[in-house]
């Protein structure tokens, strides 16, 4: 089972792009939606990923950025 972790800042860009991600996904891939403006101690774990700006979707060591939210100097 693919594992997947989506960082967004709760912004309506990346609520919007979350509901859009969800549905085009395969179901057997869990994604794990990580609210960085809710749990502001995983934003380290986000940038120790690669991600640069929210939303941004996490599969394999892969960071797919997707439009743009905020930048992640932003949600420190």
């Amino acid at each position: 089972m693919t594992i997947a972790r989506y960082y967004h800042a709760g912004c309506p860009v990346c609520v919007s792009a979350e509901q859009t991600l969800l549905n085009l996904l395969a179901p057997e891939v869990k994604v794990e939606v990580v609210h960085l403006g809710e749990v502001p101690a995983r934003v380290a774990e986000a940038e120790a990923a690669g991600v640069q700006s929210v939303p941004a979707l996490v599969v394999d060591g892969q960071v797919l950025h997707i439009n743009f939210g905020a930048a992640i100097a932003d949600l420190k």
